[in-house]
């Protein structure tokens, strides 16, 4: 994930513009598209399952995925500690059955059918209180909690324990990841997420050496360029898969039910 130097563009009046620390993904960011479609998809996936539903996004970052699942969901309540998420998500995304509250998501607490949980479990020290609170939010009404995260096996470089992003308590492999979220839901289940459409054909291109050919004829810059802004959400799929292809996706996100 890129950082420091990229903030948002194009931002509506009166809203500030975030930058890219590393620690949230943004939309607006050009050279932030690839991990922005990347999270996106799965929210998406998750706002076509609780349609009419009412759903608490934990973590909610700059927003964006909490007026995804606003879009189908009853209501939404998108909740995050930072202040400048906060109030960029507050004065960005408006609809009548969506709120922001500024919270940490161990405190916050406030029933609903739905506990969406992306890309943030491994921020956490003690991801099993965590846990166990958004089961005590949905366990009355037999609601389901969607956790997602990085799979350390693609995500740090090859051979390395882990990534360096500096925001990573803890990076999961499958059964670790898998073993956590059944220690504390009766079911889980266990979805992968893989390169499809042009980022498929960009990874077979890697591995037949694309990185020699553009780094030789110079054109590294100016494909990138356009790439990467190209991207969609129809470059991702989204499947349950055995565990050997569990090993090779890009994140898992797990479908936990009290």
């Amino acid at each position: 994930m890129s950082s420091g130097v990229y903030a948002q563009r194009d931002q509506p009046d009166g809203v500030p513009p975030l930058a890219l620390t590393g620690e949230r993904t943004l939309p607006d960011v050009p050279e932030e598209n690839y991990w922005y479609r990347r999270h996106l998809i799965v929210y998406e996936w998750i706002a076509a399952r609780t349609a009419g539903m009412s759903v608490i996004d934990m973590a909610c970052g700059e927003g964006y995925g909490s007026a995804v699942l606003a879009q189908s969901a009853a209501q939404v309540v998108g909740v995050d500690a930072n202040p400048e998420a906060h109030e960029h998500a507050r004065l960005r995304y408006r609809a009548p059955n969506l709120r922001f509250e500024r919270a940490l998501v161990e405190g916050f607490s406030e029933p609903a059918q739905a506990v969406v949980f992306l890309q943030t479990i491994e921020h956490l020290q003690q991801p099993g209180a965590v846990l166990d609170h958004f089961r005590s939010l949905v366990g009355e009404r037999s609601g389901t909690v969607y956790v997602s995260t990085p799979n350390v096996l693609t995500l740090a470089p090859k051979g390395a324990e882990r990534s360096g992003n500096p925001w990573h308590v803890h990076e999961y492999r499958r059964e670790e990841f898998e073993r956590l979220c059944r220690e504390h839901f009766a079911s889980v289940e266990l979805h992968g997420l893989f390169h499809a459409g042009k980022l498929r054909m960009h990874e077979l291109a890697l591995r037949a050496g694309w990185d020699r050919v553009h780094a030789l004829l110079g054109l590294t810059g100016r494909f990138y360029d356009r790439f990467t802004p190209a991207i969609s959400t129809r470059d991702f799929v989204l499947r349950a898969a055995t565990e050997a292809d569990m090993d090779r996706s890009l994140d898992f996100l797990a479908v936990c039910r009290t």
